[in-house]
């Protein structure tokens, strides 16, 4: 008898160090996979997203799974190379012209605004002393706005590597992508068959179908919500009469679905449109990239949610919430812990009720 109680705390013992370690191996292992959130967020939303034209594609190559992965990959690390290169180019044009600007300053004096910009009620007496103060004494108009200066330029440099990472995040996305899409079903097998084996066949199933249309969901309004921008984006550059329309809209299409915003690319359009001395068009660049930022932010919640299949405010909640937490991945993790606990809480309330009925 003394044997047989001896035994039970051992085991219970035994049970709470294996739980601890399981604990401190998923934690180290999270600790690991962390910094690849990003890069299997893109992957996610490409595979989800270009799902049925891949099998499309596939049925018309006759079922060469791979050769339609690599022209996928060609044509997707394509599309996104353009706009970087574009991106990488433009500064790099513009960082020679600043240089000689400042070179030409240093020599000369600096240049007088043009007379839009002093004509602009409020603002423009302003800018036009403290420009003429800083022509004539920069030094001293200068100091005690060297931190504000610094920050500025800070601010520059980290938004441009913050674009260049993103888009390698994109391209490497882009890669892991091409390889879920080749795998099809084999490649989900081993998480279904585990989460079977874990809650059983139905439940396992159905928390499975629930993280599948949340990731669904997510993926489509965010691919669905970068386009939508793009197309409105090119509207107003043409309307605006913006030189290269089309090469700043692919630009934005790439910093909206980095999850940036389309004002990375609006501001530097009104800024330019500005100085061409069109104040009439620089407010309707003004409004409608406004009206753009606001739209962009309404959209892709609705859009997320209403793609999901489950219910609005379950996804909504979820991808409002996660973004708000943890960033960019955190639309889809707000999205599948919402969809997984609606889809644990109907399960419990079945299963309450199912023995009611049988009494």
């Amino acid at each position: 008898m003394n044997a047989h109680f001896r035994r039970g705390p051992r085991n219970l013992i035994e049970t709470v160090l294996v739980l601890l370690l399981l604990l401190g191996l998923l934690i180290s292992l999270y600790k690991v996979l962390h910094i690849f959130f990003g890069v299997l967020t893109f992957a996610l939303i490409f595979s989800v997203s270009f799902h049925p034209l891949f099998e499309k594609m596939v049925d018309k190559m006759r079922g060469k799974r791979k050769l339609v992965a690599v022209l996928y990959t060609i044509i997707l690390v394509a599309v996104i190379a353009l706009p970087v290169t574009y991106i990488i180019s433009a500064i790099s044009a513009h960082m020679r012209e600043i240089i000689e600007w400042v070179n030409d300053t240093r020599q000369n004096e600096l240049p007088p605004l043009p007379s839009w910009l002093i004509n602009i009620p409020y603002l423009g007496p302003d800018i036009n002393s403290y420009w003429r103060n800083l022509r004539e004494n920069p030094h001293a108009t200068i100091t005690g706005h060297e931190r504000q200066v610094g920050l500025v330029v800070r601010q520059v440099i980290s938004g441009g590597i913050e674009i260049i990472g993103a888009a390698l995040q994109l391209v490497i996305g882009i890669i892991i992508s091409a390889f879920f899409l080749v795998g099809g079903e084999n490649a989900v097998r081993p998480v279904k068959s585990t989460i079977q084996h874990l809650l059983g066949k139905r439940d396992g199933e159905d928390l499975l179908n629930a993280t599948i249309m949340a990731v669904k969901g997510v993926s489509i309004g965010v691919m669905g919500t970068a386009f939508i921008t793009a197309i409105v984006s090119w509207i107003g550059f043409v309307i605006g009469g913006v030189p290269f329309a089309l090469g700043l809209s692919s630009l934005v299409f790439l910093v909206v679905l980095i999850q940036i915003g389309p004002l990375l690319i609006w501001i530097p359009v009104i800024i330019w449109m500005a100085t061409q001395g069109h104040p009439g068009m620089t407010l309707f660049l003004v409004i409608y990239g406004a009206g753009l930022q606001i739209g962009e932010a309404i959209l892709k919640p609705l859009l997320i949610a209403k793609s999901g299949k489950l219910p609005f405010l379950v996804l909504f909640l979820g991808v409002v919430g996660g973004l708000a937490a943890w960033g960019f991945t955190g639309i889809f993790k707000g999205a599948i812990i919402m969809a997984v606990s609606y889809t644990i809480f109907n399960s419990w309330l079945a299963g309450k009720r199912e023995p009611q009925h049988g009494q």
